[in-house]
């Protein structure tokens, strides 16, 4: 006999998030499960972890694999304030969306329900964590703008697997997905209220698993400093355009996903 079917949605919650094709063909099958769980009476608890604490790449890259810029930062949008509403996402380090998920799932208050991951801790805007970034680097880097336009133009090419990146990018910084529902329904719950005593790694300290490797980049391995030629504050463009720093190589290799979100 089944005791809880944990869907392997882990993201957003399917039935509030409104992406773009290709991203919505992807939740429509999510919506399809929930519906088909419901009719058929399966007792089930829903995760929705929100974001990988990382930095979002809107193209090709999965974020777990991939730190944060040392060339520039894309910017999504203005970075901040859309209709005087501050657009943010909330980010959770995978080691705690396991840890809650397993608690969770065994949980009788979770019992058909959406279990919503929103750490106050760990809500930043896209400018917020780029300025922690750079505090974590002590460098300042370009930033670039990519408009809500841009990441549509992306997601409209059907290119996987950028495309369907670039349609929950807009989701989240464009529309605010993560952020623009309240969790008050009787299906609803916040898993940090039931478990107040247990701590969210902050994304402050997420950041630091990446300072090595960066560090490491930036000095070339050498112990020579390398300098960003373009330092100022904010670059604005239509397009997202490449600001090149000396002898810099990548970070590391892109590497491609199948889905995310």
């Amino acid at each position: 006999m089944l005791q809880r079917f944990v869907p392997s949605e882990f993201g957003h919650d399917v039935d509030r998030a409104d992406p773009v094709e290709p991203g919505l063909s992807m939740y429509e099958e999510k919506r399809m499960i929930r519906r088909l769980v419901g009719e058929y009476g399966i007792p089930y608890t829903n995760i929705c972890c929100n974001s990988i604490a990382s930095w979002p790449y809107y193209d090709n890259c999965h974020p777990t694999q991939v730190p944060p810029p040392l060339n520039h930062f894309q910017i999504y949008g203005d970075g901040n304030v859309k209709e005087f509403i501050v657009w943010a996402a909330y980010f959770v380090d995978g080691n705690d969306i396991g840890k809650f998920t397993m608690k969770a799932i065994d949980d009788i208050r979770t019992l058909n329900k959406t279990v919503h991951f929103r750490p106050s801790s760990n809500c930043y805007s896209i400018n917020e964590l780029a300025s922690l970034w750079e505090n974590k680097i002590g460098l300042t880097i370009p930033r670039v703008t990519v408009t809500g336009d841009d990441l549509l133009a992306i997601a409209a090419e059907n290119c996987l697997p950028k495309s369907i990146v670039a349609s929950f990018t807009h989701d989240i910084f464009i529309k605010g997905c993560q952020i623009n529902f309240s969790t008050d329904g009787p299906n609803d719950v916040e898993i940090d209220t039931l478990y107040p005593d247990e701590k969210f790694r902050c994304l402050e300290d997420c950041y630091e698993d990446f300072v090595p490797m960066a560090l490491d980049k930036i000095h070339g391995g050498t112990g020579e400093e390398i300098k960003i030629n373009d330092r100022k504050n904010l670059v604005e463009s239509e397009t997202t355009e490449e600001i090149k720093i000396n002898d810099r190589k990548p970070l590391v290799e892109a590497v491609s996903i199948t889905a995310m979100g």
